[in-house]
């Protein structure tokens, strides 16, 4: 079973598939219906070679559209590919058409699983994160720049499981806060974390016109427009922004967001989190100290 980080790549892949049999002489199969999502019979492709997308959720992708905003993809220039998981060092089974060439997808993959971070204090005696405890979980909420915490990997969001073997389910922040500082030595600081269980991505593609099809304020997602990428893909109302394209934006300027997705190709990969769940994280914390101290570089794939 293939999975696809966008319907317009789930889309493309079996138009792709369908174009791949008619030039093989094989006879059109409707897709296996054990796949998970609902599928339509494939028209003939006798007068066309790209079929009528309007049951795939008013979805066109008519060869104009394609010559117009995805060239690359017209017979015999196809080029589906395995996107490679951060988890593990393996290759997923998604195929990414249109995506997969977005390193943007790589960088902000959320697997949901549990890894060992190794980490030292700096010069300073600090490791550069600040905690929040979340339902009884204690969660990331603040990552500095060029700090350990930073370049140990850990990302805003992240749930902290372990410190140096002790469980921390249900201790306060200021109790995580006073083990890291005054408890651990500063070097080899075992931390045993999963990976942002709250949060979750989406891939979108710009229109003709350079959109993805939402409004944010404050980084809050507000509106979605109809028929666009972000519609089509599942995004919602009421979440937050977290990343573009795996590059962290919490406390950025939304102005500065938009560039940063203006500027981000064709393909934007976001991460997005519940409102209820971001401003319980956020709740007390000094903006001025986010907008100092957060971590907004680009991680390395």
């Amino acid at each position: 079973m293939s999975l696809y980080p966008s319907l317009e790549d789930m889309v493309v892949d079996q138009m792709s598939q369908v174009q791949n049999q008619q030039a093989a002489g094989a006879p059109v199969q409707a897709p296996s219906q054990a796949l998970p999502y609902p599928v339509a019979p494939q028209p003939s492709l006798a007068s066309s070679a790209y079929p009528t997308l309007g049951d795939y959720m008013g979805l066109e992708l008519s060869e104009d559209v394609i010559r117009a905003n995805m060239p690359e993809y017209l017979p015999g220039q196809q080029n589906v590919v395995a996107v490679p998981t951060i988890s593990g060092g393996g290759v997923s089974n998604m195929v990414a058409p249109i995506s997969g060439n977005s390193l943007g997808l790589v960088r902000a993959q959320v697997s949901h699983g549990v890894r060992q971070v190794v980490l030292c204090k700096d010069k300073d005696g600090k490791i550069g994160l600040k905690a929040k405890a979340v339902n009884k979980g204690v969660f990331v909420c603040l990552v500095a720049r060029g700090s350990p915490a930073a370049l140990g990997g850990l990302r805003f969001g992240d749930q902290i499981l372990q410190i140096n073997g002790e469980n921390v389910a249900g201790f306060s922040s200021d109790k995580v806060h006073d083990i890291l500082k005054n408890k651990t030595s500063v070097n080899n600081i075992v931390m045993v974390i999963r990976d942002r269980p709250f949060e979750r991505t989406l891939t979108l593609h710009k229109d003709s016109t350079g959109h993805i099809g939402f409004q944010f304020k404050e980084g809050k997602i507000t509106s979605i427009a109809v028929d666009s990428s972000a519609a089509r893909n599942g995004l919602l109302i009421d979440h937050n922004l977290l990343e573009v394209n795996g590059q962290n934006v919490v406390g950025i300027k939304d102005k500065e967001i938009g560039n940063i997705i203006l500027e981000g190709g064709n393909v934007i990969t976001i991460t997005i989190i519940p409102t209820v769940v971001y401003s319980h994280i956020m709740k007390n914390m000094s903006s001025s100290v986010i907008k100092k101290l957060m971590d907004h570089s680009i991680p390395d794939v």
